[in-house]
């Protein structure tokens, strides 16, 4: 989880690119707050963001919003089957459904990101609890997909797991709401973003990440993002990774633009595996 928080709310307009994750904002200013969009669908105030949606954008007068990144295997027992939403964006009332309202209040009323950050945890925990969990056999291909860094064949993932293509296939998809195959491609191009986020060269990323050659990167990822990569590496969404989530991103060479988008932000609180930390975060 990440908190982000603006000494003075600001309209924001940030496009948000896909991560290998479930993400959940939860808006938590007063207001019309957050406005969000993508491939045609528009809406206002906390929304959870599905596995490589196209064309995401987030706008507004933001003060503070709480933003939650779900495994896609911890989604699915959180969220139900359909929390990967195939690619989609949609509002938090209807995916979290009965309670969602009661939920966002708590979060809100909460007296400090720590008070939050275990308010939601304990949300999270409780919802995890009351469902069943996926196929060990999905939870593993995903696991080992993202562990690769989506450089794994899926006929391989099959062998291990004792499934055929086909069946691995249509379990992962009705469970995650993404193909095996698509999945490996997701993880591929989180890794190749935040490496043009961090200033490497598209040649040298193009080759860290396992892709055929630099026309390969491009075409992936203007398919996830609709952009160059040249723009995807100053993209804000990817600027302030490495400080909202720290140690999930490769570092920034010293004086690059991100690491002064860094600098310059206001600040937020990150928690992960129970600690917290300090955190800037537009």
């Amino acid at each position: 989880m990440a908190g982000f928080s603006q000494h003075v709310p600001n309209f924001v307009d940030m496009a948000m690119v896909a991560h290998p994750s479930v993400t959940v904002l939860i808006d938590l200013s007063e207001g019309d707050g957050l406005l969000y969009g993508a491939g045609g669908r528009h809406g206002h105030g906390s929304f959870v963001v599905g596995l490589a949606p196209g064309g995401l954008r987030a706008a507004g007068r933001v003060g503070a919003c709480l933003q939650i990144r779900l495994e896609p295997v911890v989604a699915a027992a959180v969220l139900g089957p359909s929390a990967a939403l195939g690619g989609r964006v949609e509002s938090f009332e209807d995916v979290w459904g009965r309670g969602a309202a009661a939920a966002l209040d708590a979060l809100r009323a909460a007296g400090s990101w720590d008070e939050r950050f275990a308010l939601a945890a304990d949300l999270v925990r409780r919802r995890a609890a009351d469902r069943p969990p996926v196929d060990p056999e999905v939870a593993h291909t995903w696991r080992t997909t993202f562990g690769s860094r989506g450089r794994v064949r899926v006929e391989a993932l099959a062998d291990e797991v004792g499934w055929s293509r086909k069946r691995l296939s249509a379990r992962f998809h009705a469970q995650l709401g993404i193909t095996p195959k698509r999945a490996a491609r997701l993880v591929r191009f989180d890794r190749a973003a935040h490496l043009l986020a961090a200033g490497l060269a598209p040649a040298a990323v193009a080759v860290e990440g396992g892709y055929a050659d630099q026309s390969h990167l491009h075409r992936e990822v203007k398919a996830f993002t609709g952009l160059t990569p040249t723009a995807v590496a100053g993209a804000p969404w990817l600027a302030i990774d490495d400080v909202a989530w720290p140690g999930s991103s490769p570092a920034r060479p010293p004086g690059s633009a991100g690491a002064a988008r860094r600098r310059m932000a206001p600040h937020g609180r990150a928690w992960n595996r129970g600690r917290t930390a300090g955190a800037d975060a537009p």
